[in-house]
């Protein structure tokens, strides 16, 4: 598991569709549902941290993008 695209399928396999309207909130909320899914124990603890270690580099690479688009319009 490597992009955001493969946890979006992983969580879609279990019926879940994530779309906020704002890629951070789509993140956020994909970090709660995967923990769901973990604690249920329908994946396993390997698949849970791949995944976590996706969303986590996205999450941070949307808030310097996000932090990046703010700064450059002063």
């Amino acid at each position: 598991m490597e992009t955001l695209y493969d946890v979006q399928q992983l969580l879609k396999h279990y019926g879940i569709i994530v779309y906020m309207g704002k890629r951070l909130y789509d993140i956020e909320l994909m970090k709660i549902e995967l923990a769901k899914i973990y604690e249920a124990g329908l994946i396993d603890r390997q698949v849970f941290m791949q995944a976590e270690l996706v969303l986590r580099r996205e999450h941070r690479l949307e808030m310097e993008r996000e932090h990046g688009e703010k700064t450059s319009g002063d």
